[in-house]
């Protein structure tokens, strides 16, 4: 700081010092002119008519050449002056070129270019216009907190985590990329992808630049792909490989708890029959109106899956033998009961058979209690269909008793 102040003071100065100087030449030369000018003048004319006209031709010619030299002097410093003007008119004209074309890229970037402080309220310091359609703000808004801080449009465990990413980023020496939820003005949710960099200003302080892009149709497409992942196309339900998987994770639970977990295999009885005679659309439609109706009749806790065809799996986390077999005939009972809709106003009544099996009475692993409640299922079938048929005591259980 002492040495930038001195170098100012330093540059203060020298026109000050040039000026001094340029004006001590000139008295030094017309002292001199004068001094010895008139010696020499007196020296060479002794006549005084003569004399008296050399010395008012002496004074001419001292006010030519002064004249002269100004001229000259001042001349160069107009041709500086201009060319420093040129110059100076030039750089204007570059740099409101380049603002212009800043301006118009900013404008045009599919989301908000920013700069703001690194601090808990990401102070803005600039926001582009994009920031009108991300957020429903006007940059002037949010410009210095204004009228709403930009942490004010996420939740707090949302800036936490911002927060965190961001200072991580800043220790390695990174860029940062985050995603999370923004609540535009007019309360909608929405999810943008931040891509920033730190920059350390000459005063030392630490700004984030950046851009914001909302990816609120990414989300929406990921979130479907998800879905499309794990759920059943034509019912909605878990499918196959999102049951197994959730049973796996219920069984290791109840392991670790030594808690009860049950599971229902069902199928439908003669659906075959529908879909020969009404059609395989009528089927379907078959299939989605006993879909709804055994995921309304179960617990939220409980899920609901489809294995393939007309068989639909059930796991019932936390439910004993008794308590399993009597949700399966009330199941039973719900479905022969209410005629499922064909699709074009007409019913059909539908009957299941439903096989029950219990962890850790009847298997200790997901494929021991699948082949045990299957089993059982077949043996509904057996008897005579629209039944609930119980699975037969595993092996380990004859053991121990």
């Amino acid at each position: 700081m002492r040495q930038s102040n001195e170098r100012q003071l330093s540059d203060q100065l020298l026109p000050l010092r040039r000026t001094l100087w340029v004006v001590l030449t000139y008295l030094v030369v017309g002292f001199a002119w004068i001094a010895f000018s008139d010696r020499l003048v007196e020296s060479w004319f002794q006549d005084p008519e003569a004399l008296s006209r050399v010395q008012t031709w002496k004074g001419f010619f001292f006010v030519l050449v002064t004249g002269l030299v100004l001229f000259s002097v001042l001349l160069r410093q107009l041709y500086k002056d201009r060319s420093l003007l040129k110059l100076q008119h030039g750089q204007r004209q570059a740099l409101r070129a380049r603002e212009r074309q800043l301006t118009v890229l900013m404008d045009n970037l599919p989301g908000m270019a920013y700069r703001c402080r690194y601090d808990s309220q990401w102070t803005m310091l600039f926001v582009s216009d994009g920031c009108i359609e991300l957020t429903g703000y006007e940059p002037a808004a949010l410009v210095n907190n204004r009228q709403v801080s930009f942490a004010d449009l996420m939740d707090d465990a949302t800036n936490k985590r911002l927060q965190q990413d961001v200072k991580a980023a800043l220790n390695q020496g990174k860029p940062f990329s985050v995603e999370y939820a923004l609540k535009r003005k007019n309360g909608a949710r929405i999810w943008v992808w931040e891509r920033g960099r730190g920059v350390v200003e000459d005063s030392g302080e630490t700004v984030l630049e950046g851009i914001v892009l909302d990816i609120s149709d990414r989300k929406a497409l990921e979130n479907e792909l998800s879905e499309l992942a794990t759920r059943d196309p034509l019912t909605g339900l878990l499918n196959r490989r999102e049951l197994t998987r959730l049973m796996e994770e219920e069984l290791e639970r109840a392991k670790r708890y030594q808690r009860t977990m049950a599971l229902l295999w069902i199928d439908f009885d003669h659906f075959k029959d529908v879909n020969d005679t009404y059609g395989h659309a009528a089927g379907d439609s078959v299939l989605k109106a006993v879909s709804r109706l055994l995921l309304d009749s179960v617990r939220a806790v409980d899920s609901v899956g489809r294995f393939g065809g007309e068989e639909f799996v059930i796991v019932l986390p936390e439910m004993e033998v008794a308590e399993a077999r009597e949700t399966a005939d009330r199941l039973r009972r719900q479905v022969g009961s209410l005629p499922q809709p064909l699709g074009d106003g007409r019913t059909v009544p539908l009957t299941i058979s439903v096989g029950v099996a219990v962890y850790p009475s009847h298997g200790l692993t997901a494929a021991a209690l699948c082949a045990a409640a299957d089993k059982a299922m077949y043996r509904a079938k057996e008897r005579g269909r629209n039944c609930v048929s119980m699975a037969h005591l595993s092996e380990h259980v004859h053991n121990d008793a």
